[in-house]
Parts: structure tokens; sequence; C-alpha cells
């Protein structure tokens, strides 16, 4: 979907990565065990962290993670984002030559309204008229927007934006925006003129084990690894996720391409070279269950170029 030559592939022996982690341990910020699913909503100017409703609106969160798990959510692009109320996105990603493209919906889930809509809440978005009309499109509440909880049957509160997330959101909204009709209204651009589509604002949705505000996280249960990377100096610069796969030959990453997404460069962000075929993250943060443990100088080879697998060569 979006032009870069740097697409990865990785594989990994999760069972034995771990046993090679000797770091320091330092504390979980992991929520309490009671506490709700969280997502990671990542964007090409940052990431945010959501916590779920799951007991008080539970077909509406059951809703939203089919979505999440299905991958859905993966390179779709911000289309409404009008100025201090909302960020809105989850039903349209652009493919060329085409333009936009509907993420195909499930059937309706029934409205649970309940939390109201204050600042930093995630709700669904739904039709006019028709409380029970939410299917995949989401936004987060930039103010206080409590006039949607007496409109159309309450719009349905489903999550909370963690930590210093909104400060992303915020920067979403002080973007410059566009409007290119029906599927991109008031669409934030992150380039200093808008071009064509893939200067929109992107994002990939995953379920992850814990809260984490570090830029690159690999966790070790599921071999999810999110990271960023700015490829040959600003050719090309891209968030996307790696998933952990088994190899013999040693501790592999693959990418998945479906998650390549622009991104705005940012300190402490991943390289790679083509010429060396060198791949390095300054800072990775792995999860371990209860434990974290902080890896820098993790440094990856291109090992196969036709499948785009990276292989751990060595770290701090």
């Amino acid at each position: 979907m979006l032009r870069s030559n740097f697409y990865f592939r990785q594989t990994s022996s999760i069972r034995q990565f771990v046993v090679l982690l000797s770091l320091s341990v330092i504390p979980c910020l992991s929520p309490v065990s009671d506490a709700g699913t969280i997502v990671r909503v990542s964007t090409s100017v940052g990431d945010y962290s959501i916590e779920l409703l799951d007991d008080s609106a539970p077909a509406t969160v059951q809703n939203f993670l089919n979505y999440v798990n299905r991958g859905d959510f993966n390179a779709t692009y911000l289309h409404r984002v009008p100025n201090d109320f909302v960020v809105q996105g989850g039903a349209y990603r652009f493919q060329p030559y085409v333009g936009p493209v509907d993420v195909v919906t499930d059937l309706p889930v029934a409205n649970e309204f309940g939390a109201s809509n204050t600042k930093g809440t995630v709700a669904m978005a739904k039709i006019d008229g028709d409380p029970d009309s939410a299917t995949n499109q989401w936004f987060v509440n930039l103010n206080d927007n409590t006039s949607l909880d007496a409109t159309n049957g309450g719009f349905t509160v489903f999550g909370n934006v963690l930590g210093n997330g909104m400060a992303v959101l915020d920067t979403i909204d002080s973007l410059p925006k566009i409007n290119l009709g029906f599927k991109a209204q008031d669409a934030p651009f992150i380039s200093g003129a808008y071009n064509d589509p893939r200067d929109l604002v992107y994002m990939n949705v995953s379920v992850v084990e814990r809260y984490s505000e570090a830029a690159h996280v690999f966790e070790s249960s599921t071999g999810l690894l999110i990271t960023s990377v700015n490829v040959n100096n600003d050719e090309d610069i891209v968030s996307l996720y790696l998933h952990a796969v088994s190899h013999s030959s040693g501790f592999q990453f693959k990418a998945d391409l479906d998650t390549v997404i622009p991104r705005t460069d940012f300190t402490g962000i991943a390289t790679f070279s083509s010429t060396e075929n060198r791949l390095l993250i300054p800072s990775l943060e792995v999860n371990q269950g209860d434990k974290v443990i902080v890896l820098t100088n993790v440094l990856f080879s291109l090992t196969d170029p036709d499948a785009l697998i990276f292989t751990l060569v060595s770290y701090e």
C-alpha cells in the first residue's frame, strides 16, 4: 500500500530468546488483574493505549475486538478529526489507483450507553437516528463532549485513553486537515502540504498484554514486536508490526506487511540500512509476563531478502 523497500520479515524462537535475556529486570507496569483489555494504537505521529470497559460495555467491547483481532483496523486512516471534538477512524483504508476502500463491517451492535463522553473516553460512531447502528467506526473524545450523552440514545463509551496518550491525540488534532469528501472529512495529514492519500494519518491497532509508552515493545508470550523505523536516512519512515516465529538458525522476526504505515521521525527511532542490511533498535522493551527487560542496541541482519527475514545478531 505504501512505498517502501524496507519491508522486513523476521522470525524467532521465543523461548530461546527469553532465556537469552540477561539484563536487569525492572518492575512491570502491567494493569491490575481486574483491569480491562488493553489495546495499543500505533499512528503516524505516535502510539497511545486504551483500556476497554469489558464489564460495563461487553457487547461493544467484543464487537471492537472482533475487528482488532482480524487486523481490520490496521493501515486504516483517520478520516474525521473536527477541531477540538473527536479523532475518528476505523472505516477506510487507501488502495493505490482505487482510492478509499471500505473495511467490511459486522452486524451492528446494540447500544450500551452508560459512561459519559468526557475527554479521553473512546466511543462508537453510529448513524443518525439509529441508536443500535454502531459497527466499525470509533472515536476518541478530545474534550468533554457530554452533549453526545443525550443524542441518538447516547454514544456508547467502551474505553479510556491511558497515561499520556491524549498528547498523541492532541497532536493529531493540531495537524492541518483536508476535506476529500465523505470518506475523508477533516482528515489530518502529516506533510507540509497535502500531496496524496499517503500523507494522511494511518493507524494499526492490536491487543497487548500490558500498558507501555515505550516506542519499541516486544511481547514474549504473543511474539508481537511493535516498532517504528527510519529507512535509509529518511528515504522512508514507517511504523509496523513484526511477529516472532521459530527457526533453527537463530532468533528471527517476520514483518506484517499489512501494518506498514507512514510515520513521522522522532528521537530514538529504529534505523534500517539497505546497503548494510541492518536493522538497529536503540531501546527495546521486552515483556516477560509480570516482568520487563530493556535491551539496548538490538541489532538484526536481513538474512533472507526475498522472504524478508531478519535474524537477531546482538544486543546489550
